[in-house]
C-alpha cells in the first residue's frame, strides 16, 4: 500500500518554516519510511476497519431488520408498538444524537487518546444489548439517542487519529480501505447477518428479532474491551513503534507541517474550535451533507428498493444487495487511488457524482425491473467513495491539531443532516418506482457535481494568492504562539486540491 511516491512528498523542510527547539527535522530515510509505513498500514488499517464495521453495520441493517422480521411474520414492530414512520423517527432521533456528540466526542479524544475510541466501541455494545430487552417504542427511542452518542464520535475519532500518524497525501488511500471498504462491506453483510440471525435458535428469553441485537452487541462489547488492550496511542506515545520508529513518525508530521512541534498539540482553546468552522470545513461539510442524501438514503433501504423490483424471499432480496457493495467497495479503493495518483480531491469526487446522477436518472426514467437493478450498481459506487473523498479532502486543509480534531468532527456531523433527509426519503407510499426519492438523490448529486468544480477553484486561487504573497500580512505583528496557531491561514500553507 505504500509507495515510493508517498516517501518523497515534500522531504525536505523548507527554511521559512517555525520550528520548535530542538524539534526534529531530520532529512527522512525513503527505505525506513517505507518499512513503517508497512507497519502503520497492516497494523491500524485492518483495526480502524473492524472497529468501523461494527458502528457501520448497526445502521445499515436497521432496515434489513425490518424487511427480514416482516416477511418471517415477527413481531418486532407488534411488540413495541409501532405503525407507520415509526422507525423513520427513530432513525432521525438517532442522527440527532449523533450530530450533536461529534464535536465534543473529538475534543475529548484529543485530550485522552485513542482510549476514548474504546469507550465508545463499549458504549454501542452495551446499548445494542440492552436493546434487545426492549419493550415500548418509547424504549426503542431511548436506546437510539444512546446509540447515536456512543456511535457518533467513532468516525470522527478513526479519521483524526488516522491523520496522526500518516501525511495529508498518504491519508486519501488509507480512508478508502478503512472508511470506503468498511461502509461498503457492512452495507454488503449488515442485512444477511440479521436474516442470519434470525434463524438461530432462541436461547432463553431472547427471541426472534431480540437475537439480533443482543448477538450484535455481544461481539462489539467483546471488541470494545478488547481495545483497551490493543488499540495504539499517539505516535509520540504508542508502545506499537520503537524509538527509531517513534523518531521517523515524528519527523514525518513535522515535514508535513508548516510549524514543528514534534508531534505535540497545542492547547485547545475557543479560539482555535470557532475558527475550525472555516470556509473550507464549511464547503466540505455541505458537500458531505448532499453526498449522504444521495446515498445514505438509497444505502439504508436497498433491501426494500430491490424487494420492490420483483417477488423475493428475504434471503434473495438480501442477496442481491451484496453485488452493488462489493462492486461499490473496489470502486472505492480505485477512485481514492487515482485521487492519490492525480493528487486531485476534486476531480476524484467529480467522476463519483456523474456515476451517481447517471444511476438516478435512470431509476427515475424507467420501470424495466433489470436497468433500476443496473442503477443501484451505479448509485452505489458514486456513493461509496464520494463520503470518504470530502472527508479526507478537509482533513487535509485543516491545521493546526485542535482545527483538525473539530474539522474531521464537524464535516460528517454537519453531513448527517443529509442522513436524516435520507431516512425520510424512501416512503411506502411511494414504492414501487420511489420516484420521490430518487428524484432528491438526483438532486442531491447534480448540486456536488456542480458545486465541486467551484471548490477546487476557490483553493486554486487561494493558493495563487499566497504563491504571490499575499497573505503574507497574516505574520505581521504577531506574536511567536499566535504564528504557531496560524495553521491554515499560515502563508507558506498549501492548500490540497
Amino acid at each position: 500500500m505504500s509507495t515510493e511516491k508517498d516517501s518523497q512528498d515534500d522531504v525536505a523542510v523548507e527554511s521559512t518554516d517555525i520550528k520548535e527547539e530542538g524539534s526534529i527535522v531530520q532529512e527522512i530515510d525513503p527505505v525506513a519510511e517505507r518499512k513503517l509505513l508497512r507497519k502503520l498500514d497492516f497494523t491500524l488499517l485492518p483495526l480502524f476497519w473492524l472497529i468501523y464495521c461494527t458502528n457501520f453495520i448497526d445502521r445499515v441493517s436497521e432496515t434489513g431488520r425490518r424487511l427480514a422480521m416482516r416477511k418471517l411474520q415477527a413481531c418486532f414492530e407488534k411488540e413495541l408498538g409501532m405503525e407507520g414512520f415509526d422507525l423513520n423517527i427513530a432513525l432521525t432521533v438517532f442522527y440527532i444524537s449523533y450530530i450533536l456528540i461529534e464535536v465534543p466526542s473529538n475534543l475529548v479524544l484529543k485530550r485522552m487518546g485513542s482510549i476514548w475510541i474504546a469507550y465508545l466501541v463499549i458504549g454501542f455494545g452495551a446499548v445494542a444489548i440492552g436493546s434487545a430487552f426492549m419493550k415500548t417504542y418509547a424504549e426503542l427511542i431511548v436506546t437510539r439517542v444512546f446509540l447515536g452518542i456512543a456511535e457518533g464520535g467513532t468516525l470522527a475519532g478513526l479519521v483524526y487519529s488516522l491523520a496522526r500518524f500518516y501525511r495529508r497525501k498518504e491519508l486519501v488511500i488509507r480512508m478508502a480501505f478503512f472508511y470506503g471498504l468498511s461502509g461498503s462491506l457492512a452495507g454488503a453483510f449488515g442485512g444477511l447477518l440479521a436474516s442470519g440471525l434470525l434463524v438461530v435458535d432462541d436461547f432463553g428469553p431472547i427471541k426472534g428479532w431480540r437475537k439480533i441485537f443482543f448477538i450484535e452487541g455481544i461481539i462489539t462489547l467483546g471488541i470494545g474491551i478488547a481495545l483497551l488492550f490493543i488499540l495504539p496511542e499517539d505516535p509520540c506515545r504508542t508502545k506499537m513503534l520503537n524509538e527509531s520508529e517513534r523518531a521517523l513518525a515524528i519527523a514525518r508530521i513535522n515535514a508535513d507541517a508548516i510549524v514543528k512541534r514534534d508531534g505535540h498539540k497545542e492547547k485547545s482553546t475557543v479560539k482555535l474550535v470557532l475558527r475550525s468552522f472555516n470556509i473550507w470545513t464549511t464547503v466540505c461539510a455541505f458537500g458531505y451533507l448532499f453526498t449522504n442524501i444521495s446515498f445514505q438514503g438509497l444505502s439504508l433501504f436497498l433491501p426494500t428498493v430491490i424487494n420492490s423490483l420483483g417477488h423475493f424471499t428475504v434471503v434473495e432480496a438480501q442477496l442481491r444487495t451484496v453485488p452493488c457493495y462489493i462492486v461499490g467497495a473496489f470502486y472505492a479503493i480505485l477512485n481514492c487511488y487515482m485521487s492519490w495518483y492525480l493528487n486531485s480531491r476534486g476531480a476524484a469526487i467529480f467522476v463519483c457524482m456523474v456515476w451517481q446522477t447517471v444511476g438516478y436518472a435512470m431509476a427515475i426514467g424507467t420501470t424495466n425491473p433489470h436497468a433500476r437493478y443496473a442503477a443501484c450498481f451505479l448509485s452505489i459506487i458514486g456513493g461509496t467513495s464520494s463520503a470518504p473523498l470530502f472527508l479526507t479532502w478537509g482533513t487535509d486543509n485543516a491545521a493546526p491539531d485542535t482545527m483538525r480534531a473539530v474539522a474531521t468532527a464537524a464535516i460528517p456531523a454537519i453531513g448527517a443532516l443529509g442522513s436524516i433527509i435520507a431516512v425520510w426519503s424512501y416512503l411506502p407510499f411511494d414504492a414501487p418506482n420511489y420516484h420521490i426519492g430518487n428524484s432528491i438523490n438526483l438532486a442531491a448529486a447534480v448540486f456536488v457535481l456542480v458545486f465541486t468544480p467551484i471548490g477546487m477553484l476557490y483553493l486554486h486561487l487561494e493558493n495563487k494568492k499566497r504563491d504571490r504573497g499575499e497573505r503574507d500580512y497574516r505574520l505581521e505583528g504577531k506574536t511567536e504562539e499566535e504564528i504557531r496557531n496560524l495553521g491554515y491561514r499560515h502563508p507558506n500553507f498549501r492548500y490540497q486540491l
